[in-house]
């Protein structure tokens, strides 16, 4: 047998393979792992998308808000609107911490910054609460009711209202001051309406008549124009002090008062410790 050279193998030499690595078989943990990190792979995967979706959700809802606005502002100039009662000269038909919601398409709503005025549902009836731009100051906002209409001729007597010659009985009305009847200069303007009757002839509106709180009159209402007074006859700047009110000032008639609280300075939050719930609800007559 020749020698073998450098590179030959041996025949009878055996060829040795490396051996394989050993399989490892994956444990419980491992399974764990795995599906653990799906999960979270899973909730990365929500959270970059939630972005783009919150971000439609926003665009969505500014388109809505214009229209929104523009409902409500609709509603508010043609159809409802929220008035707060801030005296007693309603009471106690209304008090001080009522809020109101106010029809103002009965007597017909006006068309902003114009003039015009939708067509009514009705005229204005004598015994209505209505509410009014102050023809004092137009920018405030008066609640009383209506005792006067255009023609009517009205007087009072200690405190007792008269309409075309008859005593009325008005079960709302409240006297908050008895036996307190006081004269006031700003009734100088019933002068130049005064009826001259016999009841007027020993105080001429030349000079003589001086009215006072709980009398004075008889006074006819002008066309156009209304007579209105406080329920609380004692505490309430009304017709008597300032004059009529004209009907292109007529804003509406409440409905109903959907929130109530009793105002307190020393109660905190009185809005909210101190609701009537008993008034909340309630149809105003």
């Amino acid at each position: 047998m020749s020698p073998t050279t450098a590179n030959e193998v041996p025949m009878d030499r055996p060829v040795v393979t490396p051996p394989e690595a050993p399989r490892t078989v994956p444990t419980i943990a491992d399974r764990d792992e795995a599906v653990r990190s799906a999960a979270l792979r899973a909730a990365n995967g929500r959270t970059r998308t939630a972005h783009p979706l919150r971000l439609t959700w926003l665009w969505e809802w500014a388109k809505v808000f214009p229209a929104a606005v523009l409902l409500f502002l609709v509603l508010r100039a043609f159809f409802v609107e929220a008035y707060k009662i801030p005296s007693g000269s309603m009471e106690r038909t209304l008090l001080v911490g009522d809020f109101l919601l106010v029809n103002k398409l009965v007597y017909g709503a006006e068309f902003p910054f114009t003039g015009k005025r939708l067509p009514a549902i009705r005229t204005p009836k004598l015994g209505d609460v209505v509410v009014f731009d102050w023809p004092v100051d137009p920018s405030k906002n008066f609640v009383k009711r209506l005792v006067g209409l255009p023609g009517d001729t009205l007087s009072m007597r200690d405190g007792v209202l008269s309409r075309n010659g008859a005593r009325l009985v008005e079960q709302y009305v409240v006297h908050s001051e008895p036996g307190v009847d006081p004269v006031n200069e700003d009734f100088r303007w019933q002068r130049g309406y005064l009826v001259n009757t016999a009841s007027a002839a020993d105080t001429p509106p030349s000079g003589g008549y001086r009215p006072s709180r709980n009398n004075w009159g008889p006074l006819v209402v002008p066309p156009s124009h209304m007579f209105v007074l406080g329920d609380n006859r004692d505490n309430s700047l009304d017709s008597r002090y300032w004059g009529f009110v004209p009907d292109s000032l007529l804003r509406g008639t409440p409905l109903v008062v959907y929130y109530s609280f009793t105002p307190d300075s020393a109660a905190i939050a009185p809005w909210l410790t101190r609701i009537r719930w008993g008034r909340v609800g309630n149809v105003v007559r």
